[in-house]
């Protein structure tokens, strides 16, 4: 075979190597450049606002109303939920302990891994809900977790395992978010 008929084949091979070059190493850039302008894919996000550093409630002893101790037990892997609702409580208290209800029903098999906590006395009137377990109210527990008395409406707090608060939604917070955000911490071992 002659030089110039050779030419043509070997200019393909280059071609097709360069291409190959750059469609493996121009998205790993790319990835890379995403990755460092702080770029995430919203799928990724929490909803709720991820509190750095986490406020860490082991330290507090906390009791339900009935006076009981409540242990954090973190061996149990369950998830916690907390409401604070302001002192007064109305309408909207009822509002969000139904919500929190739908919201612990939709977790199904894994509701067990759940426990919805309200800090204080319930709504007046409100039927009463398993999942449900009242704290008594704490001024130790308020002062622990940032921006709770938020003239807006009730915060809601998420508090994994250890006892360590680690996202907070805000009053009138979609509780589409809070579940969706919980049933991705439950997958965490």
């Amino acid at each position: 075979m002659t030089d110039s008929a050779a030419a043509p084949a070997r200019t393909r091979g280059r071609l097709i190597l360069v291409a190959l070059f750059v469609l493996f190493f121009g998205s790993a850039f790319g990835a890379g450049l995403l990755r460092l302008s702080g770029w995430m894919p919203a799928g990724l996000k929490n909803h709720g606002e991820l509190l750095q550093p986490p406020a860490d409630l082991r330290g507090l002893q906390l009791s339900l109303a009935d006076g009981s101790p409540y242990a954090w037990n973190p061996g149990a892997r369950t998830w916690r939920i907390l409401a604070v609702p302001p002192q007064a409580c109305d309408a909207e208290c009822a509002r969000v302990l139904a919500e929190l209800d739908k919201v612990w029903r939709l977790f199904g098999h894994n509701a067990d891994k759940v426990e919805v906590l309200w800090l204080g006395p319930l709504p007046a009137g409100t039927p009463a809900l398993p999942e449900v377990r009242q704290l008594g109210d704490d001024p130790a527990l308020r002062a622990a977790l940032p921006r709770t008395g938020d003239p807006t409406g009730i915060p809601l707090y998420v508090i994994d395992p250890n006892g360590f608060v680690v996202l907070r939604y805000p009053p009138h917070a979609d509780p589409a978010g809070l579940r969706t955000d919980v049933a991705r911490l439950l997958k965490l071992k």
